[in-house]
C-alpha cells in the first residue's frame, strides 16, 4: 500500500495526512460511524462490549468488567441496570467480599450478543471492503502491537 504524493482535491493538509495520530483518529471516527449505522441503537456498543467481556470471561465484578473495557463506571451502572431489567445479564454478591457485585452473561444476553455479532461482522465488512483478507489481517496485526503497548 502506497502513500499518495498528491491528495485527492478537498483534502486535509498533507501536513496532517503524515501524522498517524491523525489518521488514527479519523480512521477511528469513521469505524464507529459504519458500526452505529448497523447496530440497532448506539447504546448497543456498549451492551456488545460488556455481553463480549461476560461471555469471555465469566463471572467479573462490575469495577473489574469497567476496568478492562475502559469504560467509566458511573456511565456503566445505567447500562448495566438496563440489562439486568432486560435479563441479559444478573448481578450477584461477590461471595469473597460481599460489598461488591458480580456479573454474569444470561441465555439471553449469549442470544443478544450473537445477534449483535452478526452486526458488528457486517459493519467489520463495510469498514474494510476495499481490503483485501491479507491486508485486512495485517491492520489487525498491526493495530493490535499499538493498542497492546505499555503505557508510555
Amino acid at each position: 500500500m502506497t502513500e499518495r504524493s498528491e491528495p485527492t482535491p478537498g483534502a486535509p493538509p498533507v501536513r496532517l495526512r503524515r501524522l498517524t495520530s491523525w489518521l488514527l483518529h479519523h480512521a477511528a471516527a469513521r469505524a464507529n460511524r459504519v458500526v452505529t449505522r448497523h447496530l440497532d441503537r448506539p447504546a448497543d456498543r456498549m451492551r456488545y462490549a460488556i455481553l463480549a467481556a461476560l461471555d469471555e470471561f465469566g463471572g467479573i465484578s462490575q469495577a473489574d468488567l469497567c476496568r478492562r473495557l475502559g469504560i467509566d463506571r458511573g456511565d456503566a451502572v445505567d447500562t448495566l441496570n438496563a440489562m439486568a431489567a432486560e435479563g441479559l445479564l444478573r448481578r450477584e454478591p461477590d461471595p469473597t467480599d460481599r460489598r461488591r457485585n458480580v456479573v454474569h452473561i444470561t441465555a439471553a444476553g449469549t442470544a443478544r450478543m450473537r445477534e449483535l455479532d452478526d452486526l458488528v461482522d457486517a459493519a467489520q465488512d463495510e469498514l474494510l471492503s476495499g481490503f483485501t483478507p491479507a491486508e485486512r489481517a495485517r491492520l489487525r496485526r498491526l493495530l493490535h502491537r499499538l493498542v497492546d503497548l505499555p503505557p508510555g
